[in-house]
């Protein structure tokens, strides 16, 4: 199977970049924040919770993120592959993903980082929020999901880089451009 981690600050274009490759590839698609969204939106008990943790910029605890993640992989049957977007977000999690893949027979295949500049991400994010009506993509909240991925989640990046798994990958150009690139490092696989 190939199993990609798609990888990068709010705004860098994961969601936009994973349904590209979930069509030419054939993967299934795991957004930890679709699924939270959706839990939030039929007003469940973890989309309670979830909310809370959301609104104030927080990650969602690991072990409640591993639950879910396990039971929708599972859910996967004779697939090619998954996507990870959104997740894993530390460096606890991505040991978490590694221990739940090897359990299944699984691994990463490659971690693909979306880079973009911050002063870009805050300008998508704000567009986003206008054109979308997110409410999370409002500049305090940004600000703080910005400060939580360089603290918590950017160091993700040296842990794939030891495993042997990183893969940079220029957030910045024309979609067509950027995906490109990314099926260029996913053909390598």
């Amino acid at each position: 199977m190939l199993n990609i981690v798609i990888f990068g600050a709010p705004g860098s274009g994961k969601g936009t970049q994973s349904a590209r490759i979930v069509e030419k590839y054939g993967l299934n698609h795991i957004s930890t924040g679709d699924v939270l969204r959706a839990e939030i939106k039929n007003g469940t008990e973890l989309g309670k919770t979830a909310k809370g943790y959301i609104d104030n910029g927080q990650l969602i605890p690991d072990a409640l993120m591993i639950d879910i993640l396990a039971s929708v992989f599972d859910s996967f049957k004779d697939s090619k592959g998954v996507i990870f977007d959104g997740f894993p977000r530390t460096i606890a999690q991505a040991d978490a993903l590694k221990a739940m893949l090897k359990e299944r027979g699984q691994e990463v295949s490659v971690m693909l980082d979306l880079e973009v500049p911050e002063d870009e991400l805050m300008t998508r994010l704000i567009k986003r929020g206008q054109e979308c009506g997110r409410a999370d993509d409002n500049e305090e909240t940004i600000k703080k999901r910005l400060v939580v991925y360089h603290s918590q989640t950017a160091p993700l990046i040296d842990w794939y880089k030891k495993d042997g798994k990183y893969c940079h990958i220029n957030g910045l150009g024309t979609m067509e451009g950027i995906f490109a690139d990314i099926c260029t490092a996913i053909d390598k696989l």
